[in-house]
């Protein structure tokens, strides 16, 4: 069937499937606090601003509890940790000048910046810098650490007003990344997720759940200053509705665009593209029956073509993965794993009867129904397991509710979404499968799994780490823990007036590099 054939009978099958309201106008087109950019004339917005729309709403304004990635890429550009993403992947130094590591790695020294002041215009002090830290570590929150890597901690110390040192129980070639936790005013954390601030180059505004964020340049910042004055971040969950922003003028910049419009803007808009850095996948609860059976996700594995998934979705622009590990890891990523489930309707039909399916089962997928990508993946997914008598039923909700009862309540049977490193590091893209870990939503168990990554946690060899992450990468692939499609395809498309998006290795927004020409 030729291409088009197909995405026009996969859009068919969407209209009968999905409720109307999915693609309904649900987001928000009222210009607010922005003139309307026009894209047509490359006219610059009123007060050198910028509206992006984004099709996500933020699960929490306080940078140490956000668990999505959308969430920390916008508050980027409003936090700062002593040291900060860089857009090779690695970290450079921010709210600290420099640091240095013991020889046996248990021991790092930070030097505060001088001249460092938060966006109330004080300046920050080793008081903030040790409130943050030892938040971050669990003082709060009845000793369980925010920040996962936090638990290799053993203890901060302050050697002058200046100097601190931050001793580990083992040493770790990536907790330097874990230096990016945001350093925010000694005693906020009360108040944080309502007034956030950090030291980053722009400063909060104000923002209105599913509607908007906005904020503005800080003049009082380090280093190099943002460009622009002022950008809103537009919630938009409509994928028409966001490209109908763009051809309106409202907005100035979409990011993460599905490649299925990508014909509607090209031409008339700037439509930059790299990949999005994560690993989109049905995800299996591995607790819930059948999917805690090897058999039945192999079987999964093998009834699912990832190649025809990636056509349709992604226009064939998605990078596939057999694991939890995207490309831009260049030295952990193994793309010879996505070879090692090619669709064989006879081979889950197999593996399927061994498991006592012979027939098949029903399930349910639950996706985020604003991320287009995901309800399209969804809806091929559908199709692909009716082949082996697998009938899946779509539940598509909003994203506040995907967090909550999907990600943090465990509460589902599959899900399609994507999944990305926070810290920068592929220790989070594989630590969140260790069977007691706190991001291991799926709930996969498996002791060889959690043996592989303690050696590859606690090892100052690097050449070692590598080879046991692709250990426990084959680990993963082998028992189909989750059903791994690909790194999507981003588009970013913004008004032909604009320059100086900056592509990260790691899933970053960074506002500050871009200007009008």
């Amino acid at each position: 069937m030729p291409k088009f054939a197909k995405r026009a009978l996969l859009l068919l099958l969407a209209a009968v499937m999905l409720p109307v309201s999915l693609y309904g106008c649900t987001g928000n087109t009222d210009p607010g606090t922005t003139q309307p950019a026009s894209a047509q004339t490359g006219e610059l917005s009123e007060g050198n601003s910028v509206t992006v729309g984004i099709a996500q709403d933020l699960d929490s304004l306080d940078p140490h509890a956000a668990v999505a990635a959308g969430t920390s890429e916008v508050l980027f550009n409003v936090f700062e940790g002593l040291v900060k993403a860089s857009p090779d992947g690695g970290v450079i130094p921010a709210v600290a000048s420099d640091y240095t590591v013991s020889d046996d790695g248990l021991t790092y020294t930070f030097t505060l910046r001088e001249g460092v002041k938060f966006h109330n215009g004080n300046a920050v002090t080793m008081e903030d810098v040790l409130y943050s830290l030892e938040r971050c570590a669990g003082s709060e929150n009845n000793g369980t650490p925010l920040i996962s890597a936090f638990s290799n901690v053993t203890g901060f110390e302050t050697v002058d007003d200046t100097h601190l040192t931050v001793t580990l129980k083992q040493a770790s070639l990536e907790f330097i990344n874990s230096m990016t936790a945001a350093i925010i005013p000694a005693g906020s954390g009360a108040t944080i997720a309502t007034d956030p601030i950090g030291t980053g180059p722009f400063s909060f505004v104000s923002y209105t759940p599913q509607q908007s964020m906005v904020m503005k340049k800080f003049d009082g910042y380090w280093g190099e200053g943002a460009k622009l004055d002022q950008v809103t971040f537009r919630i938009i969950t409509d994928v028409n509705t966001l490209v109908m922003g763009l051809q309106s003028g409202t907005l100035d910049m979409v990011i993460h665009l599905p490649n299925s419009v990508r014909s509607q803007v090209e031409g008339q808009f700037t439509v930059l593209q790299d990949t999005m850095k994560l690993v989109q996948a049905l995800y299996l609860n591995n607790d819930v029956k059948p999917f805690d059976d090897v058999r039945v996700r192999q079987a999964m594995y093998y009834a699912i073509s990832v190649p025809e998934i990636i056509e349709l979705v992604s226009n064939g622009d998605g990078v596939a993965t057999g694991t939890s590990m995207y490309p831009a890891y260049t030295k952990y990523f193994m793309p010879e794993l996505a070879d090692n489930y090619q669709q064989n309707l006879d081979k889950a039909k197999e593996l399927l009867a061994e498991a006592g399916y012979p027939n098949g089962f029903s399930m349910t997928i639950t996706v985020p129904s604003n991320y287009t990508q995901h309800v399209e993946t969804a809806e091929v997914l559908m199709q692909q397991l009716s082949q082996v008598g697998i009938t899946a039923k779509l539940n598509p909700i909003e994203w506040e509710s995907w967090v909550s009862d999907v990600y943090r309540g465990r509460n589902f049977e599959s899900t399609v979404c994507g999944i990305a490193a926070s810290d920068m590091t592929g220790r989070e893209m594989l630590e969140r499968y260790v069977s007691d870990h706190q991001k291991n939503f799926i709930n996969f168990q498996s002791e060889e799994y959690d043996e592989v990554m303690d050696k590859a946690l606690s090892t100052l060899d690097a050449d070692e780490q590598t080879q046991l992450y692709k250990q426990a990468q084959t680990i993963l692939n082998e028992e189909a823990a989750s059903l791994w499609i690909q790194d999507l395809c981003d588009l970013v498309a913004l008004n032909p007036a604009l320059d100086g998006v900056t592509f990260y290795a790691t899933y970053v927004l960074d506002m500050s590099t871009i200007y009008y020409k």
